[in-house]
């Protein structure tokens, strides 16, 4: 359950090499949102974590700045959105298909060609 919150801010910084200030500010941008408890605590789970690792690695590594890692992050939000869209409509148009399949299953009328008294084909002339 990658989703569900569990770590409060200081273990969350600790697990991902990170101040808890960083944490606040990367919250501040909207690069990350953790849930919070009714009291107001950060909690953080296994994908704030990922992605807050991701964040580390895009400006360590590839030495890009926040606003790049928003652009970057906004992207990948967004191509994870349109896949989870498209294998929706994968899933649709497979039912739609094997609807098709039952229908013309039933309406399929098996043409069998005329034959002599020896079983041969009997061809016609259309001249």
């Amino acid at each position: 359950m990658p989703d569900r919150p569990r770590y409060m801010i200081s273990v969350a910084a600790e697990l991902v090499g990170m101040h808890p200030q960083t944490l606040r500010m990367y919250e501040n941008r909207g690069l990350v949102q953790p849930a919070r408890t009714p009291g107001g605590t950060r909690l953080y789970s296994d994908r704030n974590l990922e992605r807050l690792r991701l964040i580390q690695q895009l400006t360590t590594e590839l030495g890009l700045n926040l606003a790049g890692v928003e652009h970057v992050l906004r992207l990948e939000d967004e191509m994870r959105r349109l896949q989870t869209q498209m294998e929706r409509l994968e899933q649709e148009l497979r039912g739609q298909i094997a609807d098709v399949h039952k229908t013309y299953r039933r309406e399929v009328v098996v043409y069998h060609a005329p034959r002599g008294p020896n079983g041969e084909l009997r061809w016609t002339s259309t001249s």
